[in-house]
């Protein structure tokens, strides 16, 4: 007695007007949008335009579709040219019938002449393709529970899927093992475990996608031994399990003898960090920039107000041009000569190494009274802005 099951669709296609919307065909097209955009984000990751995706599936896909459906036709022969088949049917699509091995080998078909015509190394990118390839099936197989194909033996566990009359490989039993979700769970499974391989380890060369083949092709073992679907068989198992086998043991092969390091970035750069350089040079080539601009005016905002260095305190830097000043007139205050100093209210920063020092920064700070000079070098009027002696107090 069957306690609970999972229920089938009653129906796998919606009119839209004269249109016909399968729900067959939706799972596949959305799995394939979902791959394209896991694989171009990865893409731009490893230094590739991430338009290479939707390019490369402009051929991929249709290489895969034709390639599973090849497959599939020679693998069950007998549903189109045996005794009551219909030849027409191989052309029906929308029915089902598209084979994982023909669309994986069609569309790494596909994949490598885009690849080649776009100079994009392929392992590189079926590297970034692997996780959103198991998506893409994980998706895509659902497309068989609205069919109501490809199932399984038959069962009466609570997950098991509720098969209608129709579609039942045993006259009166229906319930089935749901080959459909354990081949979409497994394949989620392998989707997460590629990110977390290739985050922490990050293999490439291919190796990745081997990695993905191999994960594959030991689940479909299992579930391709649970399905009951008609098949070709070779000493007695299934087609399909043997192509797994020998797959499964290229794909270890490879694994084993790709030693070569990662793959290298191209060297693709985003428009908006590309345009962020190019105002960076200019900037530098003009002769401006703002950090430069706010260093100094943050030395000259440090020193404002603090105590007037003494003469000769730092030297000026070898080939440094000491700052320009206007001289003005200094009278003594006993009535002596005037003498002229050097008068300035801008603040001058000279950065360099002086004569024996130790590269250091001297600033230099003078106010509308008093002149501050940057080397010890003696300019006219130093003496004469000193306060007047005793001497000169007195007339003497």
């Amino acid at each position: 007695m069957v306690l609970a099951a999972i229920p089938s669709p009653s129906r796998g296609v919606v009119h839209l007007g004269p249109v016909p919307l399968r729900a067959y065909a939706l799972m596949i097209v959305v799995g394939i949008i979902v791959a394209v955009v896991v694989t171009a984000r990865r893409l731009r990751a490893r230094g590739v335009d991430p338009v290479v995706a939707s390019e490369v599936a402009y051929w991929a896909v249709p290489f895969g579709i034709v390639g599973a459906r090849i497959y599939h036709v020679i693998s069950s022969p007998d549903a189109y040219f045996g005794e009551d088949g219909d030849p027409l049917a191989v052309f029906e699509v929308w029915n089902g019938g598209l084979a994982i091995w023909g669309a994986v080998a069609g569309g790494a078909l596909g994949a490598w002449l885009a690849c080649r015509r776009m100079d994009v190394p392929f392992g590189l990118f079926a590297d970034a393709m692997a996780p959103g390839l198991a998506l893409a099936q994980a998706i895509g197989r659902w497309g068989n529970w609205f069919n109501q194909e490809l199932y399984g033996r038959a069962t009466d566990l609570p997950w098991a899927v509720r098969i209608d009359p129709a579609h039942q490989m045993i006259p009166g039993v229906e319930t089935y093992h749901p080959t459909f979700l354990y081949e979409s769970l497994w394949n989620l499974a392998i989707a997460g475990l590629l990110l977390l391989v290739d985050r922490r380890w990050r293999l490439g060369r291919g190796r990745l996608f081997f990695l993905y083949v191999a994960l594959y092709t030991t689940g479909r073992l299992w579930i391709e031994a649970l399905r009951i679907d008609t098949a070709e068989k070779v000493l007695g198992l299934r087609v399909n399990i043997w192509v797994s086998i020998v797959v499964f043991l290229i794909a270890l092969l490879v694994l084993a003898l790709i030693r070569r390091p990662v793959d290298p970035d191209i060297g693709w750069t985003s428009p908006a960090v590309a345009g962020g350089a190019r105002r960076t040079g200019g900037q530098q080539a003009g002769g401006t920039d703002s950090s430069d601009t706010g260093s100094t005016e943050d030395a000259a905002a440090d020193t404002a107000g603090a105590e007037t260095a003494p003469a000769g305190t730092a030297d000026p830097a070898p080939g440094t041009t000491p700052p320009t000043t206007t001289p003005k007139t200094v009278t003594p205050p006993t009535g002596g000569p005037a003498s002229t100093a050097p008068a300035s209210t801008a603040t001058s920063v000279v950065t360099g190494s002086p004569a024996g020092g130790s590269g250091a920064t001297a600033v230099a700070d003078t106010g509308a009274g008093g002149a501050t000079a940057s080397s010890d070098e003696e300019r006219p009027g130093d003496r004469a802005a000193e306060p007047a002696g005793p001497a000169a107090q007195d007339g003497r």
